[in-house]
C-alpha cells in the first residue's frame, strides 16, 4: 500500500515532502505500506485550514456538534476489519484482542464524546459571575504507536467536542488508523478544515506543528523524553499542553490479600500489548514473607502466554512494534541480569521465541532492588519485576519512589483496606483489587508522567477554557443555578 496524499481542509492533498517512511509487519518483519511525509507547507495549510474552520465550528450548536461525532463513530464501525487488521500489523497485538481493545472502545469513545458535546458549552453561576467554557482553540494533537486510535480518539474526539479545530499526527511507526479516520471524518461530512491529517518524523514534522504560530494548545502522548522537547517548544509560544507521557505504575499486594488473584491480574496487565502499555504494572510489590510464593505462581501462569503470528486466535503475546523496540528491551534485560537480576519466571529459555517477528520472552525478574534500572525506567516490553516488602508504609515508599505517576494498584484483603492504602500513592489512576478499567474516569499521571487528564468529562474540559462574567445582582441569569 502506498499513501502520497494527506487530508487538509476536507479534501485529501498531495504531501509535498520528499522523505518516505515504511510501516513494517511487526510479525512479518518486511514493509507492508509507504508513507509520503509532509512538509512545512504541508503543515501551514493545515494549520490555516484548522484557524478557518474554527469558528463556524466552535459556533455550531451541541446537537449538531455531537451529530457529525456519531456519523463518525458509524463510518469507523463500517471499518472494523480493516482498522484492526492494520493495527494488529504494525503493533503485533493479537487479533482476538485488536477489535476490543483497540478498535471497538475507541469507537466507543466517540460516541461518548458526543454525549459530553453539551458539557462543553455548560454555563455556571459562581456568586455574582456566570463562567462559561470555550474551546481551546486550534490544537496539534501527536499521538503515540502503541494504540494508534486510542489515543487519536482520545484527543481528537474530545477536542472537536470542545468546539476545537485539529490538526493531527500520528506516529510514522503505527499511522494507518489515522488514515482510516479521515476517511471516515470524510465520510460523515465534517465541515473542510475542522479536521486535518499530516504525517512524518517527530523532529520535522511534529516541531513545525507545534512550533507553530497558528496553534493554541499541543496534546501530545509518548516518551519523557518527546514530551520535554515538545514542552519546551510550546513553552516558548506559551501554549496551552497536555502530556501523557511515561509511566513504571506498581501493583502493591497487601498482607492478607489473593496473593495468586493479584499475580494473575498484574501478569495479565503487565503482558497486555506485549507490555507496550503505558500505565502497565511493570512492578509487583508483595509480602516478603509471599515472595518466594509469588515467584512459584508467576511461573505457573506465565506459560499461559503463548507467542506467536498475532492473527492465529491461540496467540496469546505478540511480537514488539519493530526491531529498534526489541533491541531497547533485550538491552534493559541484560543490563539488569548482569547487574545481579535473576529471572524467576519466563524468559527465553523457559519460553522460547518464534522463529520470526520482533518477539521478547515474556520475563519477571527477582533479586532486584529498588533504585535498580529496570525497576526505575520504562521498559515498555513483557518484563515484570518482583520486589518484595517488609511493611506496607515501605510498599507505598517503593512504589511512589520513581520519577513517574502514572498509574498504581492494590490489593488487599477488603476494598476497604486497600482504598486506604491507595490514598498515600501518588499516582493518577488507581485500581483496586482487580476493578474493571472505567472510560469515563480522568487519565493522566504527576511527575514524569506528565500533565492534563484524558477520557469522559474531564478530557472534554482539557480543550477547554473558562471565561467568567460579573454581573449585576439583579441580572435574570443569576436567579437560576445554571444560565
Amino acid at each position: 500500500m502506498e499513501y502520497t496524499q494527506i487530508y487538509i481542509d476536507g479534501r485529501w492533498q498531495a504531501a509535498t515532502g520528499t522523505a518516505t517512511t515504511e510501516v513494517v509487519d511487526s510479525y512479518a518483519e518486511t514493509p507492508f505500506a509507504t508513507l509520503r511525509a509532509s512538509s512545512a507547507a504541508d503543515v501551514d495549510r493545515a494549520v490555516d485550514a484548522a484557524r478557518r474552520a474554527w469558528p463556524g465550528w466552535s459556533a455550531l450548536p451541541a446537537a449538531q456538534r455531537a451529530e457529525r461525532l456519531r456519523a463518525v463513530a458509524d463510518a469507523l464501525e463500517a471499518r472494523t476489519d480493516a482498522l484492526a487488521d492494520a493495527i494488529m500489523r504494525e503493533v503485533g497485538m493479537p487479533a482476538k484482542l485488536v477489535k476490543r481493545i483497540q478498535v471497538a472502545a475507541p469507537i466507543a469513545a466517540w460516541r461518548r464524546y458526543a454525549a459530553l458535546c453539551e458539557d462543553a458549552e455548560r454555563v455556571s453561576r459562581l456568586g455574582h459571575s456566570l463562567v462559561r467554557r470555550v474551546p481551546a482553540g486550534v490544537v496539534a494533537c501527536i499521538t503515540p504507536w502503541n494504540y494508534p486510535l486510542h489515543q487519536i480518539t482520545a484527543k481528537a474526539a474530545a477536542a472537536l467536542a470542545a468546539g476545537c479545530s485539529v490538526v493531527l499526527k500520528p506516529s510514522e511507526i503505527a499511522p494507518l488508523s489515522a488514515f482510516l479516520l479521515a476517511e471516515a471524518i470524510a465520510e460523515a461530512r465534517l465541515p473542510d478544515g475542522v479536521f486535518n491529517l499530516v504525517h512524518g518524523a517527530g523532529p520535522d514534522v511534529g516541531q513545525a506543528l507545534v512550533r507553530h504560530p497558528g496553534i493554541d494548545m499541543v496534546s501530545f502522548t509518548g516518551s519523557t523524553r518527546a514530551g520535554r522537547e515538545i514542552g519546551a517548544a510550546a513553552g516558548a509560544g506559551l501554549k496551552r499542553l497536555s502530556l501523557e507521557l511515561g509511566g513504571k505504575s506498581a501493583a502493591i499486594v497487601l498482607p492478607g490479600a489473593d496473593l495468586a488473584t493479584a499475580v494473575k491480574s498484574t501478569l495479565a496487565s503487565g503482558f497486555l500489548n506485549s507490555g507496550q502499555t503505558c500505565s502497565a504494572y511493570t512492578r509487583l510489590l508483595v509480602p516478603a514473607a509471599d515472595y518466594a510464593r509469588a515467584c512459584d505462581l508467576a511461573g505457573q501462569y506465565i506459560g499461559a502466554y503463548a507467542m506467536g503470528d498475532p492473527a492465529d486466535p491461540a496467540t496469546r503475546l505478540g511480537p514488539l512494534a519493530g526491531a529498534a523496540q526489541r533491541w531497547r528491551v533485550q538491552a534493559m534485560l541484560e543490563q539488569a541480569l548482569a547487574g545481579g537480576a535473576r529471572i524467576v519466571a519466563g524468559g527465553p529459555q523457559a519460553c522460547p521465541p518464534p522463529a520470526r517477528g520482533y518477539f521478547v520472552a515474556p520475563t519477571v525478574l527477582g533479586s532486584v532492588a529498588p533504585d535498580a534500572a529496570i525497576a526505575q525506567e520504562e521498559v515498555f516490553g513483557p518484563v515484570l519485576v518482583l520486589l518484595p516488602y517488609d511493611t506496607p508504609a515501605q510498599a507505598i515508599a517503593i512504589a511512589n519512589g520513581t520519577p513517574y505517576g502514572l498509574a498504581a494498584s492494590v490489593w488487599g484483603a477488603s476494598a476497604e483496606e486497600a482504598y486506604r492504602a491507595a490514598l498515600g500513592l501518588r499516582a493518577g489512576q488507581v485500581e483496586i483489587n482487580g476493578a474493571p478499567f472505567n472510560p469515563d474516569a480522568p487519565f493522566g499521571g504527576f511527575g514524569q508522567s506528565g500533565m492534563g487528564r484524558e477520557n469522559g468529562p474531564h478530557g472534554l474540559e482539557e480543550f477547554t477554557d473558562t471565561i467568567s462574567c460579573q454581573l449585576p445582582p439583579d441580572y435574570p441569569g443569576l436567579q437560576q443555578p445554571h444560565a
